[in-house]
């Protein structure tokens, strides 16, 4: 039985039709992708399933009991709470248990006979409905989540009125993941999420969530990892295709030949009895064509089959750039800081050397707030460093994306908008009306929309206007500052497509990007920030640089794993050896104790300064325990040889001294 359905749901918006009598069943084990091209419908059909939204027509069902959790963009908080007490909102239902709890044993202290038998049931049920709910570890399950997905325990504190826009997006998902409703639908959960904080989530909703997940994503890797079903949304319907999204394209690149080809057999058929109507209407045999034509026209009307709507391959020959020197960019020593709100300082970047060759990729990755911008604009002298010097190359052109769009002229239509920026900033290159509408469209840009001005576009619209014009315009150096955050898939697919350099662009490239997709088929280079300040050069894509990471990070578990064995191992020899010198202290002494000691300078010792010089030789002993125990010294065999003789040297010292500190103890 479904846990959420709905059946034959239309929904309009004015005179356009969002969503055409759709169907959706969704199952408890189900994790579902939902695809599709901005403006499809895919948030409208979510808000239509938690009843944000009352369809035209149509139902909704939802099982009995169950719960739905949906991820607004937009969260309404209270202003005044704090980041951590706002998270803990998600166990609203679960501190309502602990009243009710503390109640019945308030009530427990008093009763008697049968009321308190139903006393003790009631407890019994509401201490299953407790660790059903999350039970009494609390704090942990908050912190890790919020760990999570990037935030800092010196953030905890931090009121909600003063987060940011990503933040609070981040502290929306974090409180639906701790509320674990039994279905989530989650409206692009990665918007504020950086690369590490989208691995979290995947591994969480993979391992820790037991759920059924509606997600729209225009993450191409989670949806590879979560999912096991695509839901695409296309012209008002939905379109089912099992497997991730890597099966998706598959699938649906088979699915569209074959719906082109039945649609061409059937356009030719009609070509067909369009020319031997042409041909015989007016002859001998004009009452057959008569009747051919209105068999024609019934078929028509009735079951002609639609065109298949297609991403057709980038096919686009953009203006060539003219040719930088060897080196696009160098720099040395570069560094970068600036002052916390806690009176400290944020390194970014530190003493940073780099060179960026011609025809070179590279992709700028790192946490939020790590300085990716920043450090972009140091590179291009669009910034001062506080250290270093970054130099550009010969003849370098920079073309350069940011994440706003200040300065367009809003009341431009598409294509005039792309012929403008191609005659301004390559006005040697050829551009006609009909090349820049060839343009628009291989951004897809279909021809009603390359006729609206850029100020009725939606934001991912918008920036397809401006990525056309930007790789159209003949520069050799391009940098995109997060290109992907407002473009559907297709668009960020496409956008794969110009930048490859058999499609035209043979220039230089800096990406900044959370996207892996995208730096996996555009990058060659990575430079890693890891928001401390320090930085790696790697030479590959995102995926090697990955993978090289993981290995470091299990050799590094290893060998941390393994000198805590030494440590725990050296601890338990040292307590060993301690307890059979006591031994052999005791015994001796019991052998000695009626004698008269000889006179030694230990006997001539006050107890104080035994007890004093006993203290002084174990702390020394556990310090060069400690450095025993570091795999890092028997590097040296020269100090390990030494620490150990001076440790032996130690427990003979100390032997007479713990010898005479007992005896005078018996006495």
């Amino acid at each position: 039985m479904p846990i959420l359905s709905c059946n034959n749901v239309l929904v309009r918006f004015g005179d356009d039709i969002i969503l055409d009598g759709v169907a959706l069943s969704i199952e408890a084990n189900d994790r579902i992708g939902l695809v599709g091209r901005n403006g499809s419908g895919k948030s409208t059909l979510m808000k239509v399933l938690c009843g944000f939204i009352k369809p035209d027509l149509g139902t909704i069902s939802l099982q009995r009991g169950s719960r739905v959790g949906y991820l607004q963009q937009d969260p309404s908080m209270d202003p005044e709470e704090t980041l951590k007490d706002a998270a803990e909102r998600a166990f609203e239902t679960l501190h309502d248990l602990h009243a009710q709890m503390h109640k019945v044993y308030d009530d427990m202290a008093h009763a008697q006979g049968d009321a308190l038998d139903v006393l003790m049931k009631k407890q019994m049920v509401l201490e299953e409905q407790i660790e059903a709910a999350g039970g009494y570890a609390l704090d942990h399950r908050i912190e890790e989540v919020l760990h999570g997905l990037g935030f800092t325990d010196s953030q905890m504190s931090l009121k909600v009125k003063n987060l940011s826009g990503g933040q609070k997006g981040r502290l929306a998902l974090a409180r639906l993941l701790l509320e674990s409703p039994d279905i989530m639908l989650l409206d692009e959960p990665t918007n504020h999420l950086d690369i590490e904080g989208r691995i979290w989530l995947e591994d969480y909703l993979n391992t820790q969530y037991q759920g059924a997940v509606l997600m729209v994503s225009h993450d191409r890797y989670l949806l590879d990892s979560v999912v096991n079903k695509i839901i695409e949304t296309e012209q008002g319907r939905l379109i089912d295709y099992p497997g991730n999204y890597a099966k998706f394209r598959e699938l649906r690149k088979e699915r569209r030949e074959v719906m082109l080809r039945a649609y061409e057999t059937q356009q030719e058929k009609f070509k067909k009895e369009e020319e031997y109507i042409r041909r015989f209407k007016a002859g001998q045999r004009a009452r057959q064509a008569k009747g051919r034509e209105t068999r024609l026209d019934r078929e028509k009307e009735s079951n002609t089959l639609e065109r298949p709507m297609e991403l057709s391959a980038f096919n686009i020959t953009l203006p060539k750039a003219e040719r930088t020197g060897d080196i696009v960019i160098s720099a040395r020593g570069l560094s970068k800081k600036y002052p916390n709100d806690d009176g400290g300082e944020k390194v970014l970047f530190d003493d940073l050397t780099l060179s960026i060759e011609r025809g070179e990729r590279w992709g700028i990755i790192g946490p939020n707030g790590a300085g990716k911008t920043t450090l972009i604009r140091c590179l291009l002298a669009d910034l001062s460093a506080d250290s270093g010097v970054a130099k550009l190359g010969s003849n370098v052109k920079i073309g350069y994306y940011r994440q706003t769009h200040e300065g367009l002229q809003l009341d431009v239509q598409v294509w005039r908008y792309i012929q403008n920026v191609i005659l301004k900033e390559a006005p040697t290159a050829s551009m006609s009306e009909q090349a820049a509408r060839d343009l628009a469209g291989a951004f897809l840009f279909s021809g009603d929309e390359q006729e609206k001005q850029l100020g009725m576009l939606s934001g991912g619209e918008r920036s397809r206007a401006v990525l056309a014009g930007l790789l159209a315009s003949a520069k050799n150096l391009i940098v995109l500052d997060e290109p992907t955050n407002h473009l559907d898939i297709p668009s960020a697919e496409r956008l794969e497509e110009a930048m490859r350099e058999e499609n035209g662009y043979t220039g230089t490239l800096l990406l900044i990007s959370h996207d892996r997709a995208l730096i996996d088929a555009t990058c060659d280079h990575l430079l890693v920030l890891d928001g401390h300040g320090g930085a790696e050069v790697f030479l590959g894509n995102y995926t090697e640089w990955k993978r090289k990471d993981n290995q470091r990070k299990a050799a590094a578990a290893k060998a941390e794993a393994e000198a805590k064995y030494k440590r725990e191992e050296a601890d338990r020899h040292r307590k060993v050896a301690e307890e059979r010198k006591k031994a052999e202290v005791a015994n001796s002494a019991k052998a000695t104790q009626a004698a008269a000691p000889a006179s030694t300078k230990w006997t001539r010792m006050k107890t104080d300064q035994i007890e004093r010089r006993i203290e002084e030789i174990e702390t020394r002993i556990r310090q060069i325990d400690k450095e025993l125990s570091n795999p890092a010294v028997w590097q040296n065999h020269d100090k390990g040889n030494a620490l150990g003789e001076e440790r032996r040297k130690l427990e003979q010292e100390k032997e007479p001294l713990d010898f005479e500190w007992l005896r005078r103890a018996q006495e």
